[in-house]
């Protein structure tokens, strides 16, 4: 989360002879972002943004969340210069998007993801220059052979992770039920669908359409839990399944979102060769991630799922559309298309 600055802290300065004069302070705002991140995550840990609704003071805070009275004003104010919270006088509440977001009690809750970052990912982060050396998983993986493992290992982790999921999607689920052309199409199947965040959205947009999610037979609860809080259970079925050992269920479009990245290059196009063989003739393979640039200049949040991948991963990797493509050309698919979804999430777009 980048913060608020002078210009004088976002590029060079001119001296009183003209000549421009290099400061360091980017360069140390980017090695001391782990501040402002970790103050983040907290607030999130703390249920800061649930309890503000409506606003408070700090002293309310204090009382209601357990803050020491010593750290409760500056913690509270850095939030406020951080552009999470705002501040009159004395009460403080949320920002709009951190009211929308970041409040248990809605359903648009996206802060699953942030506390896996702070329970999980944080940690694991601060070993990445071993990472980086070694080429090996800093987290079970390294000695467990799968991240997933660990995630599914009981019923509380795997909520925990598939809600994460859905925060990490929910906007790409929104975007891809808007952008692509499903009046074409009747039935449609997530593959790996975790809660079930791209196929609720997408039938929410098209009551013609009927399909489900794929995933293994563990997440079924949680994903008929899910569906059904928006009344789809009619449309949307869950399918049981590994994707490397079990057959693809078919569809006219299959979707796999936040799933390739996971994966070394040969279990990649595994996947792409399955969904090919599932699809009738006709249909369509949606791939989306945080596909990075073909230039690989500009997507910094895809380049950094990409190390997110070689500290959570023991192969997995993240792509430009024109790598996606490629494979998809070499599994059978035809007329790929990259789109761009909304942040930095894009969908390639395969046909057989």
């Amino acid at each position: 989360m980048q913060h608020t600055q002078n210009a004088s802290h976002t590029a060079p300065v001119n001296d009183s002879t003209g000549t421009t004069e290099l400061t360091p302070d980017r360069l140390l705002q980017l090695g001391m972002g782990f501040w402002a991140s970790r103050t983040m995550l907290s607030a999130v840990d703390l249920g800061v943004f649930t309890h503000l609704v409506g606003g408070g003071t700090a002293k309310q805070l204090e009382e209601a969340i357990g803050l020491h009275s010593r750290s409760s004003r500056d913690f509270l104010d850095a939030l406020v210069a951080l552009g999470a919270l705002e501040r009159d006088g004395e009460t403080y509440r949320n920002t709009p998007d951190a009211d929308l977001f970041l409040d248990k009690a809605k359903p648009s809750y996206v802060g699953g993801l942030l506390e896996m970052m702070s329970s999980r990912l944080y940690a694991h982060w601060g070993s990445l220059t071993e990472a980086l050396r070694t080429g090996e998983p800093m987290n079970a993986a390294k000695h467990e052979g799968s991240p997933f493992d660990e995630l599914y290992r009981d019923e509380a982790s795997l909520r925990s992770f598939l809600q994460a999921m859905t925060g990490v999607s929910l906007g790409a689920a929104k975007a891809i039920a808007e952008k692509f052309p499903w009046k074409d199409y009747r039935t449609f199947i997530d593959i790996g669908a975790a809660q079930g965040a791209c196929p609720v959205q997408i039938a929410l947009a098209h009551p013609h359409l009927s399909g489900g999610g794929f995933d293994l037979p563990m997440v079924a609860p949680v994903f008929e839990d899910y569906v059904a809080s928006y009344g789809l259970e009619d449309r949307l079925r869950f399918y049981p399944g590994d994707f490397f050992n079990d057959p693809c269920p078919t569809a006219d479009v299959l979707i796999m979102g936040h799933i390739l990245h996971d994966w070394d290059l040969e279990q990649k196009k595994a996947l792409l060769a399955k969904c090919h063989k599932a699809l009738p003739p006709g249909g369509c393979l949606i791939v989306y991630d945080a596909i990075i640039d073909d230039d690989r200049k500009k997507n910094a949040f895809g380049l950094l799922m990409s190390l997110n991948m070689l500290i959570e991963t023991p192969g997995g990797f993240d792509y430009t559309g024109a790598d996606c493509c490629q494979w998809m050309k070499n599994a059978g698919f035809r007329d790929m298309r990259v789109e761009p979804l909304l942040g930095p999430d894009s969908m390639v777009i395969g046909v057989k």
